[in-house]
């Protein structure tokens, strides 16, 4: 590419010349992280550019290297912090520039501000608000955080919070917007915006996994009342097969004793290397021997295959915990006395 101010250069060109820059190897690992319509789109960029002005590679690479640590200062203290830091650096004009162009295509999450935010705070500024709107809040902050503010909320609406969260779809701008103002005035922090989607049975399971066991029982508990089929469908995701390493020895034995062999085995046949680990330290070593053979000259399986019989255990685990013979380890103060 002939010599060219970088003003005049489009996002696509200088990410061209950025990638040549860099060389082949971390080119070929930025291609990782890029759809197929991306790639076949930088790739006819490259194949066009037929030399490189040094004066121009070296702006395209400071640039790159400003908005990097202008993403960074962002995820670190917001907006306000990254303008800050970069005058400092870089002078007004030119911080003013990079958050501009930063802030036209990056997304920052509603109640960033928030996250930052201890939630006992949050809780006295919200607890009194619609529920609707405590839903709205709870599902854009951290799965944790939520689930302890969940949890200190009154009984008779955690139910009610939790389903609203599932249930959630697309919110407007302008409503996201207004309620992060009141917010972010209340908790005195700087906030910035975003329109996306949130909320979903995803969120809730998020939500439900930070809190106490007996919060979970209770909201579970009035879901089943009230809408039988969504609190099936989040028992569901609440605990995963791979989340089986989170269990104890014992609790992992008594498991192994309660399913099916043949669903260990599928279960086991595209598990991580820690999954098989652990479950084959809480067998006998002759049973052990016999799965690993087994897995050895198992041909292809398919998936859904492997899906149903890990539903299947998890279900064990959850009939086993709710027996009470096995335990979960949960956030929001489930400690376990040994």
């Amino acid at each position: 590419m002939s010599r060219k101010d970088n003003k005049e250069l489009t996002g696509k060109q200088k990410a061209a010349l950025l990638l040549i820059s860099l060389g082949p190897e971390v080119s070929a690992s930025v291609y990782k992280h890029l759809n197929e319509e991306e790639i076949e789109r930088l790739t006819l960029e490259i194949s066009s550019v037929k030399k490189v002005d040094s004066q121009v590679k070296e702006e395209i690479i400071e640039e790159f290297h400003n908005i990097a640590l202008a993403q960074d200062y962002i995820s670190q203290g917001g907006i306000g912090y990254a303008k800050t830091i970069l005058e400092k650096a870089l002078g007004e004009q030119q911080a003013q520039a990079i958050i501009n162009r930063l802030t036209s295509s990056l997304q920052v999450r509603p109640f960033d501000f928030a996250r930052k935010a201890d939630p006992s705070q949050i809780l006295n500024f919200i607890q009194n608000e619609h529920p609707q709107t405590i839903a709205l809040i709870l599902s854009y902050l951290d799965p944790t955080q939520a689930g302890v503010i969940l949890s200190s909320l009154p009984q008779e609406v955690q139910a009610d919070i939790a389903k609203r969260i599932a249930m959630m779809e697309s919110i407007s701008p302008e409503v996201i917007s207004e309620i992060e103002s009141v917010l972010e005035r209340k908790l005195s922090s700087t906030v910035t915006q975003d329109y996306t989607e949130t909320g979903g049975v995803d969120a809730v399971v998020e939500v439900l996994n930070g809190v106490d066991r007996q919060t979970e029982k209770t909201i579970l508990d009035a879901l089943e009342i009230q809408d039988p089929e969504l609190a099936e469908e989040i028992k569901k995701r609440m605990f995963v097969f791979e989340d089986i390493v989170t269990l104890d020895n014992r609790s992992i034995q008594r498991v192994v004793r309660d399913c099916e062999n043949e669903d260990l085995l599928l279960s086991m046949k595209v598990s991580s290397e820690e999954v098989k680990d652990i479950i084959f330290r809480n067998m006998s070593q002759r049973m052990a021997e016999t799965f690993r053979d087994e897995m050895e000259i198992m041909g292809p399986v398919r998936l859904r295959d492997v899906e149903d019989a890990q539903s299947r255990i998890v279900a064990v685990i959850r009939r086993l915990e709710e027996s009470g013979e096995i335990i979960i380890a949960r956030g929001g103060g489930d400690d376990i006395i040994v």
